[in-house]
């Protein structure tokens, strides 16, 4: 059990503020928090952390024991495979005892001498936070663009350097997505803006080296789409995509006409979804046109692009999703999921063949990877599972070999996977659903109801979260924690409907899949609700939120990671980053339908004076998809209405946004101190 010290937690000054809408009332007394420029505001927040360091004091020589286990069992000296594109090979390594990426290539052959691109442990130097996106090569491999971002917000700044001569141009690009596309005359480059106010991706520019103003040729007016530019794998045309929860637009220009105007692929029609890929004298389009819910992919001609001429290539299944494709010279690859498991297809461009890889595990996760280059027999993916370290596999496409070209090393000498079990069970929901739940533990573990569990899960976006494996998890296994996955509606696992039955005015059956799922495994022995654990963070932030509002009795604690619970208060401010964006997600809290709905679940709306599990819970400063006020305002209700003496802890990074640090070390110590909180909670401290 925690132990407390004598610290008082903060109290928060309650200022109230009325909020009405449709006739409602909500009284909000810690609205005065969202302000990052108030002294008053930031005090709180570091006495919110000094009140988290004393309370855990006793733990820290544990967290600093589990940070250096989690490290050790990582390969510090260590390096990408390697792929090819337009004559280089490209190699990220990383250095021991250095927490960024270094980028580097070679010409022609893997003999060749190493050139370098980034070293982002020097650029990263005296700075609290540093992250570098986009890197883009020019097509003649004399340049790069790529973004930086400072402060963990994701407001990027596009450099170009010369890869000749070393030196970085004078040519910069402020509050970008990061990502930035050349056209075929090495020095046009077209690139995303951000709203500055909202960052919502709403303009595409094109920028020429010299020039001291930039294009804008094309602007996103509608708030609830953003906008991407990018080249097409073909390298033949620069693709303008618009794109909102539930609608997709594209334009096109050819790479060698940079100058020439962007030309409309097919004009939004809501609730049509579509992707573009080029092929010789087609595009291919895997859509849901035709109630295709699961996708289907279609064809048509470069010269006639309107949804009328488009043609079945792979018909839609009710029972298979399509998620991607690859295109290569002679063969299409396509990535499927099916009853909950992905399955890669190939299939020969003449008909000639057409099967899937074999897999024949239950609760594994492959998808194809870096497959840059078009003209090319060899198929990238990528393999794991929760007991098996990741592989990335090399398929000769024409003579169905196929080599392992890296896997994962876990270091230390004591990982053997064999050690471990994998398995796959289901729960039945309350209107009867059966929801999946891949299990990983230690073999030897005993079903009798008094092994810890951590039940993680996310929900939201058709984001699928899968059977993956983790060497920070092993910290927890080894010491005889079951981890648990709860595949809960609003995730893709299952299919697009599994999405669709889990958003909107279906948003609840997400929470009660969860409490379902942590029923199940208490039925089954597995765990019991002393020895439950609840984990989530953002959207999975918010399941976790409503979750313990409904049944806080399930659990003995929970991790709530920069949750997004504050769902009203946030939709029905269009100044937010996100919010126009997601109405299709969650329901645009303008219309009292579902205004109604999400103050039944929102979790700092519902929060009540009744008992609640031991909680950690996460939040960043430069948040710019949560915000960081959500998370410190429900922990000051909370605290203000709770009825128990269970410990609650707001732990803010001050340097950070939503991913929290951008060392691939400073972010273990985040995950140690969220392991020693639910090891301290089981009485284990070594």
């Amino acid at each position: 059990m925690l132990k407390k010290s004598n610290s008082i937690y903060p109290i928060a000054k309650k200022k109230p503020q009325r909020l009405e809408m449709h006739g409602d009332v909500r009284i909000d007394n810690y609205f005065w928090m969202n302000d990052r420029e108030n002294k008053e505001v930031i005090d709180y927040l570091k006495a919110e952390n000094n009140y988290c360091d004393a309370q855990m004091s006793h733990t820290k020589e544990f967290q600093e024991s589990l940070f250096i286990e989690m490290k050790a069992r990582i390969k510090e000296d260590d390096s990408s495979v390697p792929y090819k594109y337009n004559g280089y090979w490209y190699i990220t390594k990383f250095e021991k005892d250095k927490d960024y990426p270094i980028y580097t290539r070679k010409k022609d052959s893997l003999a060749n001498p190493e050139e370098l691109l980034f070293d982002c442990n020097e650029m990263a130097e005296g700075h609290n936070y540093f992250k570098i996106v986009g890197i883009s090569i020019s097509p003649d491999n004399k340049l790069v663009s790529y973004g930086i971002d400072l402060t963990g917000r994701r407001q990027y700044t596009i450099h170009i350097k010369n890869l000749v001569t070393g030196e970085i141009l004078k040519d910069s690009m402020d509050n970008t997505t990061g990502s930035s596309s050349w056209a075929n005359d090495n020095k046009t480059i077209f690139f995303t803006k951000k709203d500055q106010v909202t960052l919502r991706a709403h303009q595409i520019c094109k920028h020429k080296l010299g020039d001291n103003q930039d294009d804008l040729l094309f602007e996103e007016g509608d708030t609830t789409f953003g906008v991407t530019v990018y080249k097409t794998k073909s390298r033949r045309y620069i693709i303008i995509a618009c794109y909102s929860t539930l609608t997709n637009e594209y334009h096109f220009l050819d790479t060698d006409k940079p100058e020439g105007k962007f030309q409309l692929f097919q004009k939004r029609i809501r609730g049509v979804e579509y992707s573009i890929s080029h092929y010789k004298d087609h595009f291919f389009v895997l859509t849901n046109k035709d109630n295709s819910t699961n996708f289907k992919l279609m064809k048509t001609s470069i010269h006639d692009t309107s949804i009328e001429k488009w043609k079945d290539v792979v018909s839609h299944r009710n029972d298979v999703l399509i998620e991607n494709i690859d295109i290569f010279k002679d063969y299409l690859v396509i990535s499927e999921r099916s009853n909950g498991l992905n399955q890669i297809r190939i299939k020969r461009w003449d008909n000639h063949e057409d099967y899937y890889l074999p897999f024949d595990n239950e609760t594994y996760t492959c998808y194809t990877t870096t497959n840059i280059e078009f003209d090319t027999d060899v198929l990238r993916y990528g393999y794991n599972s929760l007991t098996t370290p990741a592989s990335i596999i090399e398929y000769n496409l024409k003579t169905k070999s196929k080599k392992v070209l890296k896997e994962q090393e876990v270091l230390g000498g004591k990982f053997k996977k064999e050690n471990y079990i994998s398995e796959r069970i289901w729960a039945k929901a309350e209107d009867g659903t059966k929801i999946p739940i891949s299990l990983v533990y230690k073999k030897g573990i005993k079903k009798n109801g008094k092994n810890p569990l951590l039940q993680y899960a996310y929900g939201s976006y058709g984001s699928t979260v899968d059977p993956y494996f983790s060497t920070i998890r092993l910290s927890l296994l080894d010491r005889g924690f079951i981890y648990a996955i709860a595949h809960v509606r609003g995730g893709e696992y299952l299919g697009r409907p599994w999405y669709e039955d889990g958003k909107l005015l279906n948003k609840k059956n997400s929470f009660s899949d969860f409490i379902s799922c942590s029923i199940e495994l208490i039925k089954k022995r597995f765990t019991s609700s002393k020895h439950l654990y609840a984990m989530g963070g953002s959207a999975g932030g918010l399941l976790i939120g409503a979750v313990i509002n409904k049944a806080p009795e399930l659990y003995n604690g929970v991790i709530a990671a920069v949750p997004f619970v504050d769902v009203i208060t946030t939709m029905l401010d269009d100044a937010i980053p996100l919010t126009t964006g997601e109405y299709d997600e969650w329901g645009n809290p303008n219309d009292k339908l579902y205004y109604d709905y999400m103050k039944s679940y929102s979790p700092y709306d519902n929060v009540e004076a009744k008992k609640y599990p031991h909680m950690l819970v996460s939040s960043g400063l430069h948040d710019s998809q949560v915000q960081y006020w959500e998370p410190t305002k429900w922990v000051a209700k909370l605290r203000e209405m709770k009825t128990d003496s269970n410990q609650l802890y707001l732990r803010t990074n001050m340097d950070a946004g939503h991913g929290g640090a951008s060392g691939r070390f400073e972010s273990l110590r985040e995950d140690a101190e969220e392991f020693a909180f639910l090891l301290d909670l089981e009485g284990i401290s070594s």
